[in-house]
């Protein structure tokens, strides 16, 4: 299994604390790791340790200079840039060659969560005629994300941002996908702000009857905005327990 670490976007929402500094190079915790350490020692140690990162263009240098080869932290770093705002299936298209013929874990750049990913890549592996697999944890905004609908054992359907969410069940940013999803993002149309939406992506596997899910365990959240970051600081300094 590949890893590819999503980190576009130009992190508006935390300005002006990413007016010169790229929002996933911000420091969490108590040791002050960026956000994009977190991502990549999170895979290194579940043992994935060929990893992509795809960026916009302005931010490339610095993300290189913080990761170089990846040898520091025991893997092997790939760049590509993303060079419009795409969505993040545009920006996961991206990294179709250098998946090849494998599996590849997908995290967003600035997601935060405590538990490690080997137990997500066995569940994964478990169940490998899945095609794809979200990862979902409960939360007390499911507004602010896609949201999963579930019967039984299965995804009935994920709807982006609702208004009136069904569930509180939140798709994290971390994604598991076969090699069919560069196919799939194919067929995928822009939506009305012109991205293509991974929200699409994972409606066609459900679609498909090709979609798995788990569920999160220990904390969890994402780091966009001022409110998050600072949860996400929280959470990794062990001042917020959940």
């Amino acid at each position: 299994m590949r890893g590819v670490i999503l980190c576009g976007g130009n992190g508006t929402r935390l300005l002006p604390a990413t007016k010169s500094v790229n929002k996933h190079l911000l420091p969490i915790g108590l040791g002050m790791r960026p956000m994009l350490q977190h991502c990549v020692e999170k895979m290194t140690e579940a043992g994935i340790v060929d990893i992509m990162v795809i960026t916009g263009g302005e931010h490339l240098g610095s993300m290189a200079e913080f990761l170089g080869s990846g040898s520091e932290f025991g893997c092997k770093v790939t760049y590509r840039v993303q060079n419009s705002a795409s969505g993040i299936a545009g920006a996961l298209s991206l990294a179709e060659d250098f998946a090849d013929d494998s599996s590849i874990c997908v995290l967003l750049g600035d997601n935060i969560f405590k538990s490690s990913l080997k137990p997500l890549i066995g569940e994964y592996a478990l169940h490998a005629f899945t095609g794809a697999m979200v990862v979902l944890k409960d939360v007390p905004d499911p507004e602010r994300f896609g949201v999963a609908t579930i019967a039984g054992d299965r995804i009935v359907k994920i709807v982006e941002k609702p208004r009136d969410p069904q569930s509180n069940c939140a798709v994290t940013g971390i994604y598991f996908y076969d090699r069919r999803v560069f196919d799939i993002i194919r067929m995928c149309k822009p939506s009305a702000r012109g991205e293509l939406e991974i929200t699409d992506v994972n409606n066609a596997y459900i679609e498909a009857g090709q979609m798995g899910f788990v569920k999160l365990n220990g904390w969890w959240t994402d780091a966009g905005t001022h409110e998050s970051y600072q949860r996400a600081n929280d959470l990794a300094s062990g001042r917020k327990v959940e």
